[in-house]
């Protein structure tokens, strides 16, 4: 075999450049494998450089059915590549290694992929060829006994992968439209909402600490009495609590009731609001 023949054996099974795989051939003495190995231990390198860059853009991809559902975090530093071709093909696969790991992420980066590489060598690979630093973020596997499971993507890249995802976790027997169409109701008015827990009492203290310092700080400056201060500070807190617990959230498709009120309204006697998921990227 030609050595021209050579590089371009050496590109279509590695993607990297025409002077890369010219000098890996010349290196390995026409060796593919050789070259493939001397290519791998150069994109580590590179790697490793782009490892210091920022990787704010990237995509989530959601996989699983609706008794187990879930969705992971994959970082980019551009939107272009965000939607390269080769990018969204690791996504894809990922994300069915991920339910299968149940979002287990040190189990996952040492899984082998449909190449035989690791996810890790896969990652390592992708970075030499695409040229940006590629990260594997947050991950959630959501899988409760006797719910059933709901997700919504929003700004789709493609397929299952988008720059938004959430997943709703519904307790109840009941499987019928009624309960599918509010799964997906509900899973677009978490996107559109943002809330940060089920009920005030479950949102993470150090948020309402941080908060409570915000409002104290306004007040301080307003001139007013100290038990009239603490009064519309108690108020504030109660608000926020309300607007960002998504039971006491204002539903989006009809503000003027409450999530709750819209539960209460199916008169599905079993039905509750088991868990919920919401990611995007860039938050």
């Amino acid at each position: 075999m030609s050595d021209i023949e050579n590089v371009k054996k050496l590109r279509e099974a590695t993607g990297a450049g025409f002077k890369d795989c010219n000098l890996a051939i010349i290196e390995s003495g026409g060796d593919i494998d050789k070259a493939i190995e001397i290519l791998r231990v150069k994109g580590i390198s590179k790697a490793s450089k782009k490892m210091s860059r920022d990787a704010k853009e990237g995509v989530v991809a959601v996989s699983g059915n609706d008794i187990k559902t879930s969705v992971i975090e994959v970082n980019c530093e551009t939107d272009f590549v965000a939607k390269n071709e080769d990018f969204t093909n690791f996504v894809k696969e990922l994300s069915k290694l991920n339910n299968e790991k149940n979002s287990n992420l040190d189990e996952l980066k040492n899984s082998k992929m449909k190449n035989g590489e690791s996810v890790e060598n896969n990652v390592v690979s992708l970075i030499a060829k695409i040229g940006e630093k590629i990260t594997i973020g947050k991950a959630k596997t959501i899988a409760n006994e006797g719910t059933v499971n709901n997700h919504y993507l929003h700004t789709v890249v493609k397929d299952n992968i988008s720059k938004l995802a959430v997943i709703v976790s519904l307790e109840t027997k009941d499987n019928s439209d009624v309960v599918k169409n509010f799964g997906k109701q509900l899973s677009m008015h978490i996107a559109a909402s943002n809330p940060l827990a089920l009920t005030s009492d479950q949102i993470d203290q150090s948020v309402l600490d941080k908060e409570q310092e915000l409002v104290t700080e306004e007040l301080k400056n307003s001139g007013k009495p100290e038990d009239i201060a603490k009064k519309i500070s108690l108020g504030k807190m109660n608000k926020f609590k309300e607007e960002n617990s998504l039971l006491t959230q204002a539903w989006v498709m009809e503000p003027k009731k409450k999530v709750q009120d819209i539960v209460k309204e199916l008169s599905i006697t079993d039905l509750k609001i088991k868990e919920f998921y919401r990611i995007k990227i860039g938050e």
